[in-house]
């Protein structure tokens, strides 16, 4: 009874299906009919026009996004428990050639207006100090959070008043879609980049790098090569995109995997560290009750000396998550 992780789950059928189907002869590289689908998928799941290439992770699609938006002499503002920060292994300094990342307060691993200006007005506007060149948040966050519209957009009107781009981490952007119950293109903001995750998600191998400025994913396809990230086969990961964002499996997958964890945050009570807006539950438990879980069969994460974190996905049995919740609620 598996809960350590959404990217442990099994990749979806439909997903299967695409990649054998799309186990012909074709162009090469990115010239093959699959990956020339992308820009018209996303552009009509966003109704604005925009430009998606395929990578094959997450952290590349984080880095590669973040290299059109920063220079090597610049910087990056995300919260300091950002995905960026915290679990990528330095990869945006490698990818971004030296450029920083500006670490930020906020509850829930969450930004606000506030606190990016509180991060980067005590910098100097000379050559001495590393200068912010965007903003990076994470939706939903690394505690499953969701950013509201509203919020998104009071951040992009500080971006832009200070010249900075945004880019937004949405390694779990579905379930925040499925939380919110809005627009993807609501739910991405006033974006310039978004990583748009798929494997969390049902997919095996295959992330999209979303471009609200097509001109950006112009230079992100030389830096794609560069990062040697240029799949030669790669039409079988944008059978995996496709798959997902074409009749919305993508979706139907985000919201199962919301409902289980909604099943088991019912079961916490005031256990619970935070709200449960994605597939995220992180729980108060003592190092004897986790001990008692996992004497049951659950796998979990520990965060911390007196936490659990629990990760559904779009496949979790109902049994499994019902024998959860009924286990925490026994505690």
């Amino acid at each position: 009874m598996q809960f350590l992780s959404d990217n442990a789950a099994a990749v979806h059928p439909r997903v299967w299906e695409a990649m054998r189907a799309a186990d012909a002869a074709d162009a090469p590289y990115d010239g093959d009919g699959l990956s020339n689908r992308l820009d018209e998928a996303f552009t009509a799941l966003f109704g604005r026009e925009c430009a998606a290439i395929w990578v094959a992770t997450g952290t590349a699609a984080n880095c590669l996004a973040l290299a059109t938006l920063v220079q090597p002499h610049g910087a990056v503002v995300c919260h300091r428990e950002a995905h960026i920060e915290m679990d990528e292994g330095g990869a945006p300094g490698f990818y971004l050639h030296g450029a920083k990342l500006l670490l930020a307060e906020g509850a829930g691993a969450k930004l606000d207006p506030a606190a990016i200006a509180a991060t980067i007005d005590p910098i100097r506007d000379d050559v001495h100090q590393v200068q912010p060149h965007a903003v990076s948040v994470t939706q939903a966050s690394e505690y499953g959070l969701c950013y509201r519209p509203g919020e998104l957009a009071a951040i992009g009107r500080l971006a832009r008043e200070r010249g900075l781009g945004l880019h937004v981490d949405g390694a779990r952007f579905a379930n925040a879609v499925a939380f919110l119950d809005c627009p993807a293109a609501e739910a991405a903001g006033p974006a310039d980049a978004l990583s748009f995750g798929c494997i969390k998600n049902g997919a095996m191998s295959a992330e999209a790098v979303v471009f609200f400025d097509p001109a950006a994913a112009d230079l992100a396809r030389y830096r794609r090569k560069r990062a040697g990230h240029l799949q030669s086969k790669g039409r079988f990961l944008a059978a995996q995109v496709l798959a997902m964002v074409e009749g919305d499996l993508w979706l139907a997958n985000a919201r199962a995997a919301n409902a289980a964890a909604a099943e088991i945050a019912g079961a916490c009570g005031d256990r619970l560290l935070h709200p449960v807006e994605a597939n995220e539950v992180f729980v108060r438990l003592s190092p004897e009750e986790r001990a008692a879980l996992r004497g049951q069969g659950f796998g979990f994460y520990d965060w911390g000396s007196d936490a659990a974190r629990f990760v559904t996905a779009w496949n979790s049995a109902d049994e499994a998550v019902a024998a959860l919740a009924r286990a925490i609620s026994g505690l």
